[in-house]
């Protein structure tokens, strides 16, 4: 069973709707000890870095994250859940992240080399282009997905990027490493290609069953 982690800055309804599609068995919880019992994560997130982080701090849910990340079994990320999992983002004059996956958070210049400015944020439908092969990825094509935010990676390994978008900057969109995930747009938004990611999110989940 997938649990979504209930944190107060995360967008549960849609989450929650994109599984039931997928009639894949959820439940939506805050408690520590039932969550460990999952056997995938998801973390979503709509909102400031600072604020989340302080959350999950406040509720022992940090704590709680990286437990479960050592136990194996897979943890997903979405939007503002992604960008939780890297190590720093210089949001609200700098915060520190939950360090699971390598990298730094940044904002979107706003202004390209040139000098020509360009809306921050970025919002809307924009194509995914795979970087590598990946269990997130299988028998997903690079289709639109949607995001919303202004701020995105900035990841010097290469092995932790599994596909990217375009917006002025080469953009993380899918990253992960191990049984860490994370999607910069939202999956339950995105029709066929986030849809499928959700499904292949479920499948790791479903595989690593028993691992400890």
């Amino acid at each position: 069973m997938i649990g979504i982690i209930d944190y107060g800055m995360g967008n549960l309804f849609s989450v929650s709707k994109a599984l039931e599609r997928l009639e894949v068995a959820y439940f939506i919880s805050d408690d520590p000890e039932q969550l460990m019992k999952a056997d995938g994560l998801i973390l979503p997130g709509v909102g400031a870095i600072k604020d989340a982080m302080e959350l999950l701090d406040r509720t022992g849910l940090s704590t709680t994250l990286k437990k479960y990340a050592d136990t194996g079994k897979p943890l997903l990320g979405i939007c503002l859940g992604m960008q939780l999992l890297f190590e720093e983002s210089e949001e609200g004059g700098g915060t520190n992240g939950l360090g699971l996956l390598p990298g730094c958070v940044k904002r979107f210049p706003g202004v390209t080399k040139e000098g020509e400015i360009y809306k921050v944020p970025h919002m809307g439908w924009n194509k995914l282009q795979f970087k590598k092969e990946s269990a997130i990825l299988e028998e997903v094509e690079e289709d639109f997905v949607y995001f919303v935010h202004s701020y995105y990676a900035v990841i010097n390994a290469e092995e932790v990027v599994h596909a990217y978008s375009s917006y002025e900057v080469e953009v993380p969109a899918v990253v992960g490493h191990n049984n860490v995930y994370g999607t910069q747009f939202h999956p339950e938004k995105s029709s066929n290609a986030g849809m499928g990611i959700l499904q292949n999110f479920t499948k790791i989940a479903a595989e690593r069953v028993g691992v400890s």
